[in-house]
């Protein structure tokens, strides 16, 4: 190699560096213990806390599962876990971490990691809800093993844009496309919540696999509780946050180049399923996707 073609990979590298650096990755989330943020709501005996509650496990057994909520509602904001999910054989288990509001015509965001038999990839599920409407499900592989230590979780939610986040790589986008008709949570506070339940009726391979009872309990463990949003009466119809929060700011508009080209890379190599590509559900594109670069 020529010295001058050696000099110039070197810069190239070492822009790609640079850009890697200064690309607008959300603040890092504030650990704090499970009470600040957070209470039980269901199977309180199947809920463990270790580390004065820093770090707490939920426990599935034949009997039940359990969840909790936060003690806030909230519209907008960043909202982040640490989760390790249920090692070993978790056929037709469900952890979910995801934002909820409180009606018929209900807004969700969710995240839900779809248990599997052993030595089989868990599958990441995530949602959109709008005006009680869903149906806008991703399935993607995850790229590392779930059950081995923690990954943190993150939904970043403003008046632009919904992005999930899997340790801080984007891997899902929802833009709000209003003006082109498609309903887009912004006036609904939600509370998170959490839990972990039997799903066999359709989480692994379409509810094929079901849940092995002797291997339980299942345990899902978690830690960080992170809440930086903007809390708000449930009568609320909107939240006043326009540019006061770090992730109401211009550079959480949108995903700048090196965060959409990771989120390529999770669509080109780990996605298993699209609603924007099914076209047996969907004969027309929904509007959306093309705005999310998602065809």
């Amino acid at each position: 190699m020529k010295m001058g073609t050696k000099m110039l990979s070197i810069s190239v590298c070492i822009f790609c560096i640079i850009s890697a650096a200064t690309a607008t990755a959300p603040r890092k989330p504030l650990d704090v213990p499970f009470g600040r943020n957070y209470i039980p709501t269901w199977a309180f005996d199947h809920i463990k806390y270790f580390n004065g509650g820093s770090e707490i496990q939920l426990h599935l057994d034949k009997y039940t599962g359990t969840g909790f909520q936060s003690k806030g509602s909230y519209l907008f904001g960043h909202f982040s876990m640490h989760i390790k999910m249920v090692g070993g054989d978790s056929a037709g288990t469900v952890t979910a971490f995801y934002l909820s509001s409180q009606n018929n015509e209900h807004d969700e965001i969710d995240f839900e990691f779809l248990g599997n038999r052993t030595g089989q990839p868990y599958i990441l599920q995530t949602n959109v809800y709008s005006g009680g409407k869903g149906d806008k499900e991703q399935r993607i592989y995850l790229w590392f093993d779930p059950t081995k230590e923690f990954h943190t979780y993150s939904i970043l939610w403003n008046m632009y844009q919904i992005v999930f986040y899997v340790d801080d790589i984007p891997i899902r986008v929802f833009k709000n496309s209003k003006d082109i008709g498609v309903r887009f949570p912004f006036n609904q506070p939600m509370k998170l919540y959490s839990s972990l339940w039997n799903a066999d009726d359709w989480a692994t391979r379409g509810g094929l696999e079901k849940t092995d009872w002797s291997k339980g309990p299942f345990v899902a463990s978690y830690k960080g509780f992170h809440i930086d949003g903007c809390e708000a009466s449930v009568n609320a119809k909107y939240c006043d946050t326009q540019g006061k929060r770090w992730w109401d700011q211009k550079d959480f508009q949108d995903l700048d180049q090196y965060q959409w080209r990771r989120l390529q890379w999770v669509r080109s190599k780990y996605t298993i399923y699209n609603y924007c590509t099914d076209r047996v559900r969907y004969p027309s594109v929904p509007p959306e996707c093309k705005r999310d670069r998602d065809i």
